[in-house]
């Protein structure tokens, strides 16, 4: 394994900082975004955080993109470091993800110290992200022994995802990758070296062309110093929007026509969240493993209602085992689950893990659990520091010079901002305008609260497969929930408890519950969104009548008009998430996920051509 004899940290200081004129020019920034090109063990970027924060001019947010293709285990990062227990490399060992595949977002220092893992070849990662990086360092194993990561194809992708006047450094000195950042627009100087190398290499990005940006992903043009936004809903996609927002220092003004937060799907008592082990490794599946990782590392600093030590979910046939559980994901997926992802139990395992008799095999995973939303939703609320307008109904909204206001129902303008985040659920797509999302429905959904004694022993764990469980802290239980397109009844159904029933009959294996009145027990009722494809909504809005163009990146966007909603039976697990890439969408941040995944859950997404 190569490593810098001469020692990682001052190599990190002379080459990757120095060579960057860092922390100089990171100073008085709101953000300053690195990419790294081998992250490796990490000591680039504890050192380039030890100067932040030593830095009393710092920038607000410093965010850093490190792509490996092969990234260490947990243990073997521990160890490298020498297993310390406070200071920024034991906070990053604490937070360091699951080894699949894709991007991962972790946060320090609240989130001003946001550090994204792109796990993969180092070719196919530069594709899909989606960044103007300030400054780069071009790191990882030297170019004479893996000349495959420092091929001609890099440069170009690289390229294409510096801003102007961004600057790159390396301790190689090597003719081939001067003559690299040459032919991508650099202006290549060498430096004095570190330690027993005489010379590196420094460059400034100075194209005499760029290309343009898609009109997708570019962010609001917002003039204001002080930019605001109107987010109309106040559920989880709702105050996840304007959570990631404040982050990034813009005020909001949330619109709700309810008299308090959360009063429709997200004011449900709990909800479990967890990413898929099953199916194919489609957008959805890589949505969902990417939203659940991110919701149980955040959930670990946060005081909440609920539990992310896990989740059981069960295999579909009894006849089963975890070998034949865990061979099938490999072979949807292409590659094997990491055991600290989730684990393939038989039904005795599964059982002894929960606390409850089962009849068939479970997936443990172990990033997941159980939430109750109307809680997060209102933490979530406070921390943004939004103006609340409850029991305000919005009639419409228009855009007036550059700024967009909301219409109440006498045609009067009762608030204004910047930009509008439409997070209304499915009465989104009335005030967006025909055309402007992907179909909706409304879904019934009734869950059903059991009593105390209803299950003994009681689950240690949430269940979930046909039908949910969740052992609530007030002792009940709950059990649903039921999925009914089109259905508008907002009343409680004994039939609708006995499904919930009959499902956690068969989610446990016939050994309960005891025989309940379906007609005596509690529960609630809310209406879900979704799409037909069961993806989200997340993203710009386009143009009425922008004509229909491949890829979705290139169709033409209303300036400053929004979307994040059709977060289905998923919300929970998806809202965090979402409102983090919503936020990026608008200011011009980082992706926290892959461009392919963007392209999958964008309001334009109907209008692509095949």
């Amino acid at each position: 394994m190569y490593h810098a004899r001469a020692g990682a940290a001052g190599q990190a200081r002379h080459v990757f900082l120095g060579g960057n004129q860092l922390p100089q020019r990171w100073q008085g920034r709101r953000r300053f975004v690195i990419l790294e090109t081998g992250f490796g063990l990490g000591h680039n970027f504890l050192a380039t955080w030890a100067a932040w924060q030593i830095d009393l001019q710092r920038c607000h947010t410093l965010w850093f993109v490190g792509i490996d293709r092969h990234p260490p285990q947990r243990d073997d990062l521990g160890r490298a470091h020498g297993a310390p227990t406070t200071g920024p490399a034991a906070a990053l060992i604490e937070s360091w993800p699951s080894l699949l595949p894709g991007l991962h977002l972790l946060d320090f220092e609240g989130t001003r110290v946001r550090l994204l893992l792109a796990f993969g070849d180092v070719h196919t990662m530069l594709r899909e992200l989606v960044l103007q990086a300030d400054a780069v360092y071009l790191d990882g194993f030297a170019p004479d022994r893996n000349p495959a990561m420092w091929d001609r194809r890099l440069w170009p992708l690289l390229a294409r995802r510096c801003a102007a006047g961004s600057t790159a450094a390396t301790w190689s000195a090597a003719h081939d990758v001067r003559d690299g950042l040459t032919s991508a627009g650099f202006t290549v100087q060498r430096a004095p070296g570190f330690g027993a190398k005489r010379e590196m290499t420094v460059a400034r990005f100075e194209p005499r062309f760029f290309p343009p940006c898609p009109a997708g992903r570019l962010p609001a043009a917002v003039a204001s110093d002080s930019p605001t936004a109107l987010v109309i809903g106040a559920g989880l996609a709702g105050a996840a929007a304007a959570s990631a927002l404040a982050r990034c220092g813009w005020a909001c003004t949330v619109i709700d026509r309810a008299s308090a937060p959360a009063n429709g799907a997200s004011g449900n008592p709990a909800g479990v969240f967890h990413g898929l082990v099953q199916g194919a490794n489609g957008a959805h599946a890589r949505l969902l493993r990417a939203a659940a990782g991110f919701l149980a590392r955040s959930l670990r600093a946060q005081r909440f209602e609920g539990s992310v030590t896990g989740l059981l979910r069960l295999a579909d046939d009894a006849t089963d085992s975890a070998e034949e559980l865990a061979r099938r994901s490999t072979q949807a997926l292409g590659f094997e689950l990491p055991a600290d992802w989730a684990q393939a139990l038989d039904a005795r395992d599964a059982a002894a893990l929960c606390g409850v008799p089962l009849n068939r095999p479970a997936w443990f995973a172990a990033a997941g659990g159980w939430l109750a939303p109307a809680g997060w939703v209102r933490h979530a609320l406070a921390q943004s520091g939004a103006t609340m307008m409850l029991g305000a109904e919005v009639a419409a909204i228009r855009r007036i010079g550059s700024r967009w206001q909301a219409i109440d129902p006498s045609g009067r303008a009762f608030a204004e901002a910047d930009v509008v985040v439409l997070a209304n659920a499915a009465d989104a797509a009335r005030l967006a305008g025909a055309g402007a999302m992907p179909p909706m429905a409304c879904v019934r959904g009734q869950v059903s609260l059991l009593p105390v004694d209803a299950i003994d022993p009681r689950p240690t764990l949430p269940l979930a497969g046909n039908g949910t469980l969740i052992a609530l802290p007030d002792g009940r239980l709950l059990a649903g929930a039921t999925w009914h397109p089109g259905d508008a009844d907002t009343t409680l159904r004994a039939h609708d408890h006995a499904h919930n029933l009959a499902q956690l009959q068969r989610l446990l294996g016939g050994a309960a519950p005891p025989a309940l009145d379906a007609s005596s027990l509690q529960g609630r009722v809310a209406f879900r969104c979704a799409t037909a494809d069961r993806l989200p909504i997340v993203g710009p809005l386009p143009e009425a009548g922008a004509p229909a163009r491949h890829p979705v990146r290139h169709i033409v966007r209303t300036e400053g008009l929004y979307a994040l909603t059709a977060l289905g039976s998923r919300g929970i697990t998806l809202a965090p998430l979402a409102g983090d890439i919503l936020a990026s969408w608008i200011t011009g941040a980082p992706m926290p996920v892959e461009a392919s995944l963007l392209d999958a859950i964008d309001p334009a997404r109907r209008h692509a051509q095949s």
